[in-house]
């Protein structure tokens, strides 16, 4: 793979990041967490206990905990974030493009957890309990993004979508539901994938 991979990533072997842009990374995802807390999200979940993992989808306790299936969704943002940063603005530092990552999804989570949003994926999607995501949530969810972003980088453009497809089908197959369903279903809901997701 050699000269070819080297020139398809200029930035792949490089030993590290930018301390500035790593700062400036961790100050982003710090506002959007006092952003969400100053509009009234939970800090964490509602049940008064901090978890690893929560794998049912239709759990209160969904989008509050560390991690859960949703999570796959976010790391594959940070692969499609670091492609499409590295097809705009690949002679810009690695650095500078993870901050303008983390703001595209710090943005993304502050959107998500507005009332209109909300009610959109009560209305359209199979979480009709949806109440949006306690503040711990958003800010892993940044942070599994950052992470895809991070392994994006290490990875030829074939192999991160290998894995992003990978991690797809294994949502799907898990809980039928995964980040093409979501965005189908909140542009163009349809009732019979609605159905075949709750019948899962």
């Amino acid at each position: 793979m050699g000269q070819a991979s080297s020139h398809a990533r200029p930035d792949r072997d490089k030993s590290g990041l930018d301390k500035r842009w790593l700062i400036a990374t961790g100050v982003i995802i710090i506002a959007a967490a006092a952003i969400l807390l100053a509009v009234g999200r939970t800090p964490i979940c509602t049940c008064g206990t901090i978890r690893l993992w929560e794998g049912a989808v239709n759990s209160p306790e969904n989008s509050q905990q560390l991690s859960d299936w949703y999570s796959l969704s976010h790391f594959i943002h940070g692969l499609i974030f670091y492609g499409l940063t590295w097809t705009v603005l690949r002679r810009q530092p690695v650095g500078m493009r993870l901050a303008i990552a983390a703001l595209i999804e710090s943005g993304w989570e502050l959107l998500e957890n507005s009332p209109i949003i909300i009610d959109r994926y009560r209305a359209a999607t199979i979480a009709v309990g949806y109440s949006g995501d306690s503040v711990l949530n958003s800010v892993s969810d940044i942070a599994f993004m950052t992470f895809g972003f991070l392994i994006a980088r290490k990875l030829p453009w074939w192999g991160s979508v290998a894995l992003a497809l990978a991690l797809e089908l294994i949502a799907l197959y898990a809980v039928r539901d995964n980040l093409t369903l979501n965005v189908w279903m909140l542009v163009a809901p349809s009732d019979a994938v609605r159905a075949w997701q709750a019948a899962g």
